[in-house]
Order: C-alpha cells, then sequence, then structure tokens
C-alpha cells in the first residue's frame, strides 16, 4: 500500500474524507489530491465555495506536513492565506498540487496551488505548519 493509501484512510472518518478528498501522491516534496466540486460544496451559482478551496488546501498541506514529521510529533496550522483567481463549477473536479517553500524543525511553510479540470488556476493557498511535540 502507498502512502497516500495509507493516509487517505486516516483522512476517511475525518472531514477531509466528508469533503471527498483524494490523495494522488504524498511524497516528501509534493502532495497531489483531487476533490468533486459537490452542490454541497457550493456557493450561489453552482461554485465551489471559497471555504471548500481553503478547506482543501489546509488539508493537502497539512498532509505534506505529516510526512515530513519527525517521529513523536504533530502538527497544527498556525496561518493560511488564500487568493482566489478563478471558480470551479458543480460537477467537475478540482486538483490541488502543495509543494514545500519552508521545512524546519518548528514550522514548514506549503504553498497549495488548486486548479479547474480545465487546468486554470482557482486559488493559491500559502500555510504555515506548527511542528509540536505528539
Amino acid at each position: 500500500m502507498s502512502r497516500a493509501e495509507d493516509i487517505q484512510k486516516m483522512l476517511a472518518p475525518l472531514f477531509p474524507g466528508l469533503m471527498g478528498v483524494e490523495l494522488i501522491e504524498a511524497e516528501p516534496d509534493k502532495i497531489v489530491a483531487r476533490m468533486k466540486v459537490r452542490d454541497d460544496l457550493c456557493t450561489a451559482g453552482g461554485v465551489l465555495h471559497g471555504g471548500a478551496f481553503m478547506a482543501f488546501a489546509d488539508t493537502i498541506g497539512a498532509v505534506g506536513t505529516v510526512v515530513n514529521l519527525p517521529p513523536n510529533t504533530r502538527t497544527t496550522t498556525i496561518e493560511s492565506k488564500t487568493n482566489f483567481m478563478g471558480a470551479a463549477p458543480v460537477g467537475t473536479y478540482v486538483t490541488a498540487e502543495s509543494i514545500p517553500l519552508h521545512k524546519g524543525k518548528s514550522t514548514q511553510v506549503w504553498q497549495t496551488s488548486i486548479r479547474s479540470e480545465k487546468g486554470k488556476l482557482c486559488a493559491v493557498v500559502t500555510q504555515t505548519q506548527m511542528v509540536l511535540p505528539a
């Protein structure tokens, strides 16, 4: 079983599972996932809600940190910033790719780009994860 499959099982009963987040790749320097834009994740006009973009990215950046955690540590998000560039219509998929900008001893910074099925950049999220004792 791959690292992505192991983490997917861990996420399934949690909020990311409820949202339908599907991990595709989980490596130390890149996390890739996708999510279907469902009616219950949308806002007016049948497009993905901004909060859903943010929650999707927060999950992917946190997974990146988890993949890089030293033994006996855990993580939590301490800061997040989102820029919205485009919409994602209901019934389509969005894909997120997250890369580390900084992997330090006490913090990690991840940048997640979310794109529509057509490859259009919809959002960029930069988040800081704190590394804590378990």
